[in-house]
């Protein structure tokens, strides 16, 4: 094993542990006559690793063959940076990366019976005919999951190094490759042993459906992102209005519909907008279409994070790239705080150009090319929007005048009217059940 993964040329970037762990291991059985219970132990080492990263994947069958579909799935070389963009091109470098193939078939196809009886283990047979514990979506990366084992499955069933290089182009030209073809949202990490953008994993499969009323911000929101996916002008878009209404749902079941056409989202907070122009350098020239989500955006008068925020969508010297897109939730209209004190007139001693200053800060959210409003429902439209919640379950028998009376009575004590507050009544009401 540890020759034929020394011969990787255009694969040869694989940096993940287990993999050249497992080579080095099984180089030692084959040249070396190790201590066997020192190699044993190393070799159940990298088994719990590779247990480990099935159940952060959800993998299941044969966790050889997914672990080798998900080295082919995540490394980035120039290879499989072009092929994400064109699919299968002709050049010269297809015979390299068919030469790999043939390791990596050979890999896939390898024989552990050796080393086991030898060893006297059975632990690569177990985990070649595995049966994984059921377990929740939210526990586990279902997004990487699901394209993983499809590659693994179509893998499996090759019988040339022909058909296995149409498969994986066919992959990379659908799916893409790396953490960004495979994951849907990103958040920043300040961690320096992480890459700078990590995956998030849990994410909530909500639809613009869940969401009651609101058809014309929805609509609006749909027709932008869809211009954007599709390479076409679209709008940085700003979603403001009372809280509770169904802003950051609304963004949330944008991506979920989307995320199939390329579209891939990355949450920034508000004291993390000076990250921004090395977000943009990261993403620019990768073949998806970013949102760059900024949830419950507003600053303070003392807070100058919003020029961040400001210099990047009105574009410096170098062009924004065409491929992001900022979408952000505010319950404020204007997003920067304005007081009475910046309203008059402030000595020259304080500050000149005072009146600039607050239209700067009041014209940030001009620079969003739409702005949309979600604003708090009538009573009629919370009773509505409690009773369609409700019926989504079965086990609550209400009748509409008893849900309306419980409405009621849960406004009292929990708030305006809001699609969230009805929302949290219904969960009160399940739980009741």
């Amino acid at each position: 094993m540890h020759n034929l993964i020394s011969r990787l040329i255009v694969y040869k970037n694989i940096n993940e542990p287990i993999f050249t762990e497992i080579s080095r291991l099984f180089n030692k059985f084959e040249n070396d006559n190790p201590n066997k219970d020192e190699l044993i132990d190393d070799i159940y080492t990298q088994i719990n690793h590779l247990l480990n990263l099935a159940t952060k994947y959800g993998f299941n069958n044969n966790l050889w063959h997914n672990y080798l579909a998900y080295l082919i799935a995540t490394t980035e070389n120039p290879f499989t940076l072009i092929s994400e963009k064109v699919g299968q091109n002709n050049g010269s470098v297809n015979q390299l990366v068919k030469h790999d193939l043939e390791i990596f078939l050979e890999l896939f196809n390898y024989d552990f019976s050796e080393i086991e009886n030898l060893l006297d283990i059975d632990c690569f047979s177990i985990i070649t005919n595995y049966t994984a514990v059921v377990k929740k979506e939210q526990l586990y990366n279902k997004d990487v999951s699901l394209k993983v084992q499809e590659l693994s499955r179509a893998i499996e069933g090759v019988t040339n190094v022909d058909e296995m290089f149409d498969i994986i182009t066919t992959f990379y030209k659908k799916y893409g490759v790396g953490k960004y073809g495979l994951n849907r949202a990103f958040q920043l990490s300040h961690d320096e042993k992480q890459d700078f953008l990590i995956p998030i994993t849990s994410l909530d499969d909500v639809v613009l459906d869940d969401l009651v009323g609101y058809e014309h911000q929805k609509k609006k929101l749909i027709h932008n992102t869809e211009s954007f996916v599709k390479g076409k002008k679209a709008n940085n878009v700003l979603l403001y209005g009372d809280a509770g209404t169904g802003k950051s749902t609304s963004i949330k079941a944008i991506l979920n519909q989307y995320y199939p056409q390329g579209l891939r989202m990355i949450e920034v907070y508000k004291h993390e907008t000076k990250y921004l122009p090395k977000i943009i350098k990261e993403i620019k020239n990768r073949n998806y279409k970013f949102i760059i989500y900024m949830d419950d955006l507003s600053f303070e008068e003392s807070e100058s994070e919003y020029k961040y925020l400001k210099a990047l969508i009105e574009g410096g010297l170098e062009t924004n790239p065409d491929n992001v897109l900022i979408y952000a939730t505010s319950n404020r209209r204007h997003l920067i705080k304005e007081t009475w004190n910046e309203r008059v007139n402030s000595s020259s001693s304080e500050e000149l150009y005072h009146s600039d200053t607050i239209r700067e800060k009041l014209s940030l959210v001009d620079r969003f090319g739409m702005s949309i409003g979600y604003y708090k429902p009538t009573i009629k439209e919370y009773f509505n929007i409690v009773k369609t919640i409700a019926r989504r379950y079965p086990e609550i028998t209400l009748s509409d005048e008893e849900l309306e009376r419980e409405a009621n009575k849960w406004l009292m004590n929990h708030g305006s009217p809001s699609g969230r507050t009805a929302e949290q009544l219904v969960y009160y009401l399940l739980g009741n059940y």
